[in-house]
């Protein structure tokens, strides 16, 4: 069942200001940060895109979809499984699925929500945190564990792009859901994000956005995504300015929680932003004015 809306696409794209997120595989008894080189070898922590979006689905509060493992020892795989629906689940609905059965070919849905990385917008300085676990080893007389963890407090920047108009659908099989329930489950996306944390090493990171702009838009471009950054703890807004074409301004939305960075005034006056719950709402009837006009 194919699709007849109008092409539509959201994105937003969002600075959040948080600490150790995201940890890769351990150099001894070093925990290490995922991190990617940019710049003159300058370092950068991220978050990658599959933990932001595990806790999207985990916060969603929509069922999870059912899954099963197929194959054995080493080769056992585990995947959505085949009974599971876009009709049923939001999940796999944004995310996409792949299906595979014996004897059959397989059935892949790609994401119709995607998400970039969270790069931090500072560069990573080697920062390390010494760990023990005297607590307990005291209580057997015993010497310590001894590790180490790199730590680094950043602002990070990170982009949704959800496409509209294949929400709700899936023509491998055959289902079209009501309009109604796409524009609730958009809904329910965009409060998640507005609200989103996570939650490692005993520690609850904050990710919800400090800074955000966005809209629905005819293109379906991570328009912003490029031309967000932060310096000196000032966002950059001349490079903001520089993308917003006549078609792009008008639909676009600048949220801002102030007081975190140094131009807040400039910021405000410039973008002519605001408050960050008018952005969500002004998002949330963008969505419903799309699905009932269609």
């Amino acid at each position: 069942m194919q699709s007849n809306m109008k092409p539509k696409g959201l994105t937003l794209t969002m600075i959040f200001e948080a600490e150790s997120a995201n940890y890769g595989e351990s150099v001894g008894n070093v925990a290490s940060l995922k991190k990617i080189s940019r710049n003159k070898g300058e370092q950068y922590t991220y978050i990658s895109r599959q933990a932001i979006r595990y806790n999207i689905v985990e916060q969603l509060g929509e069922d999870l979809a059912e899954v099963k493992a197929e194959g054995s020892g080493d080769k056992k795989v585990i995947q959505f499984d085949p009974k599971s629906t876009i009709k049923d689940y939001p999940e796999i609905d944004f995310f996409g699925y792949m299906k595979t059965e014996k004897g059959n070919q397989s059935k892949i849905r790609t994401a119709k929500v995607r998400l970039s990385n969270a790069i931090s917008l500072e560069p990573f300085k080697g920062d390390l945190d010494f760990l023990t676990n005297k607590g307990l080893a005291d209580r057997l007389n015993e010497n310590m564990n001894i590790a180490q963890s790199e730590i680094h407090h950043s602002y990070y920047k990170y982009t949704l792009t959800v496409d509209l108009e294949q929400i709700g659908v899936d023509e491998k099989e055959d289902i079209n859901i009501d309009d109604s329930e796409k524009s609730r489950r958009v809904g329910k996306l965009l409060d998640t994000v507005a609200m989103l944390y996570r939650d490692i090493r005993g520690r609850r990171e904050d990710l919800k956005p400090i800074f955000a702009v966005g809209g629905v838009y005819d293109v379906k471009n991570p328009i912003f995504h490029n031309v967000i950054d932060v310096n000196k703890n000032k966002v950059i807004v001349s490079q903001i300015k520089g993308i917003l074409f006549d078609n792009i301004k008008n639909d676009t939305k600048i949220g801002l929680i102030e007081g975190k960075f140094d131009n807040d005034e400039q910021i405000k006056e410039e973008l002519n932003t605001v408050i960050m719950p008018e952005l969500f709402r002004y998002l949330k009837d963008k969505v419903n004015e799309y699905y009932e006009s269609n």
